[in-house]
């Protein structure tokens, strides 16, 4: 399998493997649940200093986003194979949920429909 792409259902595999061989064993799920508040943290603080008004510190000059959200992304797989989520399954569930509940919403929605020059 190329890391080119890679489906969710994969990632959530290939956590697992590395977990098993190279990570020795999963942290407990509350242990997981913190790390996944501290790297949350982490793309916040980032975001703040690329998009918001926050300076960046010399220790955050080196960071990147992607890597960040990446490391989210990480917890959030080790979490779902912890508790037996199927995050494929789940996404396709969740976006069915989305289109019925917001089919008119956000575009009836006067807010959302403001054009730029309008502000």
């Amino acid at each position: 399998m190329s890391t080119d792409e890679i489906s969710i259902r994969d990632a959530q595999k290939k956590v697992d493997e590395w977990i098993r061989s190279t990570g020795v064993r999963y942290f407990n799920e509350l242990t997981n649940m913190a790390i996944l508040t501290e790297e949350v943290g982490e793309v916040a603080r980032l975001m703040s200093r690329i998009y918001g008004d926050q300076s960046f510190r010399e220790v955050d000059k080196d960071k990147k986003l992607s890597d960040e959200l990446a490391d989210v992304l990480w917890v959030i797989l080790c979490i779902s194979n912890q508790t037996g989520t199927d995050l494929t399954e789940a996404l396709i569930k969740n976006f069915e949920k989305k289109n019925i509940r917001d089919a008119g919403r956000h575009i009836e929605n006067p807010k959302l429909n403001i054009e730029k020059s309008d502000l």
